[in-house]
């Protein structure tokens, strides 16, 4: 029988048997923030256990429905885009797909926003690929949604074609979690990959930024799909955010940079988790990240090492890049305002702080002192 996506908590139910307590409870949540996910995903899950990793990641929990609100726009009150593009920094910009995804990460900001569960929920993005067009400054167009590995193959090799009809627009990214919550759809469909390889060129490539959250999720039938995809062109790279009950712990950390490149995976980005409503669950504060993070890299390879630390504030990408018993210091990897890229921040340490915002002593008058030693 071909493994199906679950809408619905009497469907898990149906699956995997929960007791009336577990099933009203979690009713009680995707009343807010709606379930999904994949018959594949789920037989990962250890469900003797409560506290089992993938099932923080996807399964509804009670703790939810405890707030988290967020003061910076970007994270805890994001709007549901009605058009497709948006430009965020000068040279590259977020093309919005569909609203559907291959399941729903109890941690994602966007979870508040209410979508559809149905693939057909695509977005017509004509006028926006015309507005790319017009736009000579663009070099680099992310892919995004929901996930856009839902759409069918025909479907997503027509905005690649329009897109690579476009001089100007050079590097495509693909923001995914299909490699995590369902392989069998790049393995099950030999065309997909050939669509990838199509228009992933040696001069203007196609990567696919992954999301494996914990190293349970880097499966054989997931690092084999994540092999074709590179067979077919594609540059793999990873990202996820500091989930507390997840990946809070070198040991789980050092493990997932490990697996990641060993599988030739290249980790890029580290996210502080956004304080969106129904996230605090979720949150770690921001230097105990950090401490996580350094702990994590003693056992690891110089490759493991390449992700940023970040957060994505409404005012850009604010790498976390240092820290001391007094200080933390910041800055600022990418910027909406050109005139603050690159600007350096030192702040009074905050061992509470879950988001750039909580930080409200800067030190300008900063001046570390260096001691030469001949």
């Amino acid at each position: 029988m071909d493994q199906k996506y679950l809408n619905t908590i009497s469907e898990l139910d149906n699956l995997v048997g929960l007791n009336s307590m577990e099933r009203d409870a979690m009713e009680t949540v995707s009343a807010v923030f709606p379930f999904r996910s994949h018959e594949y995903y789920l037989a990962l899950i250890d469900w003797k256990d409560r506290h089992d990793p993938l099932r923080r990641i996807v399964i509804p929990d009670p703790s939810e429905l405890s707030g988290g609100e967020c003061p910076d726009h970007s994270c805890g009150k994001e709007e549901p885009v009605k058009t497709g593009w948006q430009q965020k920094y000068n040279h590259s910009g977020v093309l919005h797909l569909t609203d559907t995804c291959g399941g729903l990460c109890r941690f994602c900001f966007r979870k508040g926003i209410s979508r559809e569960n149905e693939p057909e929920s695509t977005k017509d993005v004509s006028a926006d690929i015309d507005c790319i067009r017009e736009h000579t400054e663009i070099t680099d167009v992310l892919l995004t949604g929901g996930d856009p590995l839902i759409l069918e193959t025909c479907r997503l090799e027509l905005i690649l074609r329009r897109l690579r009809e476009i001089d100007h627009v050079n590097t495509i990214r693909i923001g995914s979690k299909m490699l995590a919550y369902n392989p069998l759809r790049i393995l099950s469909d030999p065309d997909l990959c050939q669509v990838l390889s199509r228009y992933s060129t040696p001069e203007k490539r196609i990567y696919l930024l992954a999301h494996f959250n914990h190293p349970r999720e880097l499966t054989d039938v997931a690092i084999r799909a994540a092999h074709e995809l590179e067979k077919a062109g594609v540059l793999v790279i990873n990202q996820t955010p500091i989930l507390r009950g997840v990946n809070n712990e070198p040991g789980i950390f050092s493990d997932l940079f490990s697996k990641l490149t060993f599988a030739g995976i290249s980790p890029y980005y580290i996210f502080q988790c956004r304080p969106s409503k129904g996230n605090r669950i979720f949150q770690v504060p921001v230097e105990q990240s950090y401490e996580i993070i350094q702990k994590s890299w003693q056992t690891c390879s110089g490759i493991a090492k390449q992700a940023r630390f970040v957060m994505s504030h409404a005012t850009g990408k604010i790498e976390i890049v240092g820290k001391t018993a007094r200080h933390v210091f910041m800055r600022y990897h990418q910027s909406v305002d050109p005139t603050t890229a690159g600007k350096f921040l030192v702040f009074r340490s905050n061992p509470l702080a879950r988001w750039f915002d909580d930080y409200r002593h800067t030190v300008t008058d900063f001046e570390p002192k260096m001691t030469w030693m001949l």
